[in-house]
C-alpha cells in the first residue's frame, strides 16, 4: 500500500514526462512528496545517500541515460536496503516485448507514458498486489 509519509522516487530523463507525473498527482491529490531524478545513477546516489527518506515506490523510464533499467533493477534488487522497493516502470513504447522484459526483472507495474490518472491508478492497484503476494512469501 502506498503511504503518504513516504516520498515516491521519480527516475526520468524528459522533462515533458516528469511533468505529466507531478501533473497526474496533483490531479489525485497525492500528498507524497516526488523526488525526481534524471538518471538510474541519481536515483541509486540517493538511495544510497544517508538521511534520504526510502521511497514507497519507485517511478523508472525504461530508458534512462547512463544506466538502463534492467542494470537499475539488478543493482535495487541486489540491495537490502532496497530490494523491497515496488518498482512500476514508465515507457512510450506499446511493444508486448518491453512490457515482458520488464515484469522478468521483477517490476510491480508498467505504465505506457503519457502517464494519466487512469494508468495511475491502474498502477496502484498493482503494487497493491505486489505487496499482497510478497507478504504471502
Amino acid at each position: 500500500m502506498i503511504s503518504s509519509s513516504k516520498p515516491i522516487l521519480l527516475v526520468e530523463d524528459n522533462n515533458t514526462d516528469a511533468s505529466r507525473v507531478r501533473q497526474t498527482f496533483k490531479e489525485l491529490k497525492f500528498t507524497n512528496s516526488l523526488i525526481s531524478k534524471i538518471s538510474g545513477r541519481d536515483a541509486i546516489a540517493y538511495l544510497k545517500g544517508e538521511g534520504n527518506g526510502k521511497p514507497c515506490v519507485i517511478l523508472l523510464d525504461l530508458n534512462t541515460p547512463g544506466m538502463n533499467s534492467v542494470e537499475f533493477l539488478k543493482t535495487t534488487q541486489a540491495d537490502e536496503m532496497t530490494k523491497d522497493i515496488p518498482v512500476v516502470v514508465m515507457t512510450s513504447s506499446e511493444e508486448d516485448y518491453d512490457k515482458i522484459d520488464s515484469f522478468k526483472s521483477s517490476v510491480a507495474g508498467c505504465i505506457v507514458k503519457p502517464v494519466d490518472c487512469e494508468k495511475f491508478v491502474e498502477a496502484i492497484r498493482a503494487i497493491d498486489l505486489y505487496w499482497e503476494l510478497s507478504e504471502q512469501r
